[in-house]
């Protein structure tokens, strides 16, 4: 059987892969066989957290729309329902960012809700 000429390939596969366990625990980020385990694992993580982050934000926007909201006397449902129908098109992270950076015109919007 002849003799395999992958040397330089594989260890640079594993020099990527201990690379990127650099911060695990243990063996976690020597061996190469546990730390492969490892990396797999901490990828399927961030793909996953990537995901749940973006509703981790909206339920932040949410909150924070909704006590704006309540210091103009609405509710968060009342809010939303009155800018949809006076036909205020604007997404609830410009909303959240309104209501912290600048309360002047998020008292305006809640002003047109209430028309609306």
């Amino acid at each position: 059987m002849p003799r395999a000429n992958t040397q330089v390939a594989a260890h640079q596969r594993h020099k990527k892969v201990l690379q990127r366990t650099q911060g695990h625990r243990g063996k976690r980020h020597t061996n190469y066989k546990v730390a492969h385990e490892s990396m797999m694992h901490a990828l399927r993580y961030a793909t996953d957290h990537r995901r749940e982050r973006k509703g981790d934000f909206r339920r932040l926007w949410i909150i924070r729309i909704n006590a704006a909201a309540r210091l103009h006397g609405l509710s968060y449902s009342r809010l939303i329902n009155g800018l949809r129908r006076a036909g205020v098109e604007i997404d609830r992270k410009m909303l959240a960012d309104l209501a912290v950076r600048e309360p002047e015109a998020f008292a305006g919007l809640a002003a047109r809700a209430k028309v609306g």
